[in-house]
């Protein structure tokens, strides 16, 4: 069994036992979430899809870590006007461990 879900602005395809890395959720580490925004989920090879998200389908989640992404560098630049700027970003994101999903 699988589930498509929604977080952060992004979508996400699990199974039971997955760890997978989304953005930052502000919650401490060790806490058990509870998603509710689910697309869609398939069991054997019958598979169902909300509009937009299925009501009675959530995902319980355990968050592991929070950490932050490699720096990305973000260059401004004008030739021949002595204009240059140079900025990093580091992005946060959490690692949670998908426990079970609740039909």
């Amino acid at each position: 069994m699988y589930v498509l879900f929604y977080s952060g602005g992004k979508q996400y395809l699990v199974n039971k036992g997955d760890t997978i890395i989304i953005e930052k959720i502000n919650k401490s580490i060790g806490t058990n979430i509870k998603i509710n925004n689910i697309l869609m989920y398939c069991k054997d090879s019958i598979c169902k899809f909300g509009r937009p998200y299925i009501k009675n389908v959530s995902i319980i989640a355990k968050i592991i870590s929070h950490d932050r992404n490699k720096k990305i560098k973000i260059i401004k630049f004008i030739r021949r006007k002595h204009y240059r700027r140079n900025y990093g970003h580091r992005q946060w994101f959490t690692k949670i461990k998908i426990i079970d999903i609740l039909l």
